[in-house]
């Protein structure tokens, strides 16, 4: 567990000095920083987050070179090679903390809120799958009725979303469930705003 509440607090503190405007000077392309990391990778998590290039996982939480294990998807969505992947990172890297990252005005969410209400017969096969794998979540609202603000709808939207992905990787695979069954991993939720540049997470590691 000692290693999954470091990793929480390295990304929580990472977070804050990107949105203060006080990164730490980290060159990624250091030599150094380089060497370190040819023999092997030892990040310190996983993030699952969205393909927007708004939201690049290791600049938002100040992270360098071989810090952080990336898996990104539009709309943050759950696919077997993502557990795949991160089935791979807990394995093989040592990783013990998995965040799902989602945020503020997610177009693949929108699409999906899209689809709901006016369905397009045009859509590609490929960008339908994604749609089918976040609509579960965003039906409910819009059958609740809350359709009147579709900003609101979406801000509700988002953060389902990203609850029901880290359901998902739960639910993913036996070794996921045995892994966090035995408090081996932890996978938690959380939503990174484009207008505030900070992240804000719906769960928490035991501990911190």
């Amino acid at each position: 567990m000692h290693r999954a509440i470091s990793a929480f607090n390295a990304l929580q503190e990472g977070n804050l000095r990107f949105a203060n405007g006080t990164p730490l000077a980290t060159n990624l392309s250091a030599e150094e920083r380089r060497a370190q990391s040819v023999e092997e990778q030892t990040p310190s998590a996983v993030i699952l987050g969205c393909s927007d290039s708004r939201v690049p996982a290791e600049i938002i939480f100040d992270q360098g070179l071989g810090d952080l294990f990336v898996i990104r998807v539009a709309g943050n969505v759950v696919a077997p090679s993502g557990v795949g992947s991160i089935e791979y990172a807990v394995e093989q890297c040592g990783t013990r903390l998995i965040v799902v990252l989602g945020h503020s005005g997610c177009g693949a969410v929108k699409a999906t809120i899209d689809e709901l209400q006016r369905p397009h017969e045009s859509r590609s096969p490929n960008l339908e799958s994604i749609v089918n794998r976040i609509s579960p979540s965003v039906q409910p609202l819009i059958d609740a009725d809350l359709t009147e603000d579709q900003s609101e709808l979406v801000n509700h939207a988002v953060r389902a979303n990203i609850r029901s992905s880290v359901r998902d990787l739960k639910k993913g695979s036996p070794i996921v469930e045995k892994w966090i069954e035995e408090d081996f991993l932890f996978v938690i939720g959380a939503e990174y705003s484009l207008e505030t540049g900070l992240v804000t997470f719906l769960d928490r590691v035991p501990g911190t």
